[in-house]
């Protein structure tokens, strides 16, 4: 089922997250389910549970190709829940970033370059891996959602954030994560 995806300003995007305690249960994998078909439904790179306005640290993310980032290169389709980021170097990267949850806009973020991400998937099973670039990019946006952190939050120059149309023209982006 497709879910209304919460915009900025809603204080529900503000909360911090409450761990998952309870893996490989119906409710689980249908609202694992769930996220993907409202990702894929709005052309998104990745979703987190607060988005949808379910209160739990649960993450989606993932594409071979997305529309709204023609030139990312593919990010392997995660479920990640309780996840851990550690930075592996202090180098950032600056890059352009969107959000479901503010649509219509894009604006220039400095993430770490290369992470570590752990956790577990919706069967409890561990992950860890090493990301770097626009993967990483996308756990670390993804992962403040659990936070209750929008990457406007994370804005240092604001002449680097406007609205998609203005800044992309062709892009063509129906809404932007």
């Amino acid at each position: 089922m497709v879910h209304e995806i919460l915009k900025m300003g809603d204080a529900r995007l503000l909360r911090i997250a409450k761990p998952v305690e309870q893996f490989d249960t119906p409710q689980l994998h249908e609202l694992v389910r769930d996220m993907f078909e409202t990702m894929h439904a709005a052309n998104g790179a990745g979703l987190a549970a607060p988005q949808i306005g379910v209160d739990l640290q649960l993450v989606i993310f993932g594409f071979e190709q997305n529309e709204r980032y023609p030139d990312a290169p593919a990010v392997p389709q995660t479920v990640l829940i309780n996840p851990v980021i550690t930075p592996l170097t202090q180098d950032m990267d600056e890059g352009w970033e969107g959000c479901l949850s503010v649509p219509g806009l894009r604006g220039m973020v400095n993430r770490f370059s290369m992470i570590r991400y752990e956790g577990v998937d919706q069967y409890g099973k561990p992950i860890d891996r090493v990301a770097e670039g626009f993967h990483a990019r996308v756990v670390q946006h993804e992962c403040d959602h659990l936070i209750g952190k929008l990457y406007p939050m994370r804005i240092t120059d604001f002449t680097k954030f406007g609205y998609t149309d203005v800044l992309f023209p062709g892009l063509d982006a129906p809404a932007d994560d």
